[in-house]
């Protein structure tokens, strides 16, 4: 039983180290208290795809730097587990489903644009954008000042205990 972090690089924009991202969303996942089979899946894509997103779930215009999208069936934690409907080939039956916790969606070339008008490493920034978006599935929002200042908090905590800037 493992938590698993799918990671893909569907843009050309900017350097996408899925490894590096992948540890970290494991890392924040277990420390969050995630356990047993759990699945995320962490994408890189283009503005293209990103700004279609937006607008489609959204109902805004353009690209932005990270979307996150939690399934938010039962049971909680939030998250959901696969139709209980037998086994597939080479299964075994005892096998728990694991629980989805959903997809981070994250644009390279924007995050690029944030770092320089921060003045931050590019790096640093996509590191904040993926664990942003895994407190989203978590349950986390920033819609109120409390809420914000809430998870702002939690992702200081989280990126000065999981990610140590320069790779």
């Amino acid at each position: 039983m493992a938590i698993d972090v799918f990671a893909a690089d569907e843009q050309s924009a900017a350097p996408v180290d899925l490894e590096r991202w992948s540890s970290l969303a494991h890392a924040v996942l277990e420390s969050r208290g995630i356990k047993g089979n759990a699945e995320v899946s962490v994408l890189f894509v283009d503005e293209v795809a990103i700004a279609a997103l937006n607008e489609r779930f959204l109902g805004k215009s353009g690209p932005t730097d990270v979307l996150a999208f939690p399934v938010e069936d039962d049971p909680l934690p939030p998250g959901r587990f696969p139709d209980m409907g037998g086994t597939g080939p080479g299964s075994d039956v005892d096998d728990e489903p694991p629980l989805l916790l959903g997809d981070v969606v994250v644009c390279p070339s924007v995050a690029e644009r944030n770092a320089k008008d921060r003045s931050i490493r590019y790096d640093d920034e996509v590191a904040l954008l993926v664990v942003h978006g895994l407190l989203h599935l978590l349950g986390m929002d920033h819609q109120l000042d409390a809420e914000a200042e809430a998870m702002e908090a939690l992702e200081r905590q989280l990126l000065t205990s999981f990610y140590k800037g320069a790779p």
